[in-house]
């Protein structure tokens, strides 16, 4: 991935964040489609939600989720004003409190800030997670948003002391499998921040969505629940079904032949 400064996104596309509420209502539509969705195999999964949301944002998430079988989870911490020592203490509590009650790796799956949360307890307790899914996370450059500077002082107020710190490396490469689901659309956060490098165990995926919506875009949902169903210590990169057309089905970038990717996930140790 070519590197270099990251600029917000046009102001322009500030506009199209309606879309949520028809991406929202989309779903009924769409549930015939939805019903494809491969089955899951009952594993746990963490929800986190984005920059100033609560769990009430990934409620049909979850309800999807749960409906194809899985252990589906809010982070149960309110709503997201950003990070903090005690909510970094309290999202690791409740991540370890779901992993000891099913005894099973716990996938992640993170919309926007949600995102960088999920990675970084994958970059922590390696062992216990399966893999992680993010929804528009801008962990390569969390200031290139048109978050409003409001909004964006409330979170300066709760930062970790050494936050600073951890903003160097949250673009570093995860040794669990990892999914990045950003859309080039994206009215609150850069699309470029929003993609990991490719890999074999490493993967961006684009779809047509707004920011505020990408967390029930149909398209988004059939992805995860395809990422969710690969089977522990055989993920595979993701391929858009044949026959369907953008927007209705994902874009992808191929991987380079003879590519390492930059991911350790064949080198880290595994929890059963």
């Amino acid at each position: 991935m070519k590197t270099g400064p990251i600029t917000p996104p046009a102001r322009g596309l500030l506009l199209l964040e309606g879309r949520a509420l028809l991406e929202l209502a989309a779903l009924v539509p769409a549930y015939p489609f939805l019903r494809r969705a491969p089955a899951g195999d009952a594993h746990p999964v963490l929800v986190f939600p984005g920059f100033m949301a609560s769990d009430f944002s990934t409620r049909a998430l979850r309800r999807f989720l749960r409906g194809l079988g899985y252990r589906a989870h809010g982070w149960n911490l309110g709503r997201n004003l950003g990070p903090s020592t005690e909510v970094a203490a309290r999202m690791v509590e409740r991540f370890q409190d779901i992993r000891a009650r099913y005894g099973r790796p716990v996938s992640l799956i993170g919309w926007s800030l949600g995102g960088i949360y999920a990675r970084e307890l994958a970059r922590r307790f390696t062992p216990d997670v399966r893999q992680v899914i993010t929804l528009a996370s801008p962990f390569r450059d969390v200031e290139a948003t048109n978050v409003p500077s409001v909004l964006r002082d409330v979170a300066r107020r709760r930062q970790l002391p050494d936050e600073n710190d951890y903003r160097r490396v949250l673009h570093a490469s995860l040794p669990v499998p990892m999914t990045a689901i950003y859309s080039r659309t994206d009215g609150i956060v850069a699309w470029q921040s929003c993609c990991v490098e490719e890999g074999p165990a490493s993967q961006s995926i684009e779809i047509a969505s707004s920011h505020l919506g990408i967390g029930h875009h149909p398209v988004a949902l059939l992805v995860i629940a395809d990422r969710l169903a690969q089977p522990p210590d055989a993920w595979r990169r993701f391929v858009p079904p044949s026959g369907w057309r953008w927007p209705l089905a994902p874009r992808t970038a191929p991987l380079e032949p003879g590519s390492t990717g930059t991911s350790d996930f064949d080198r880290a140790p595994r929890s059963p």
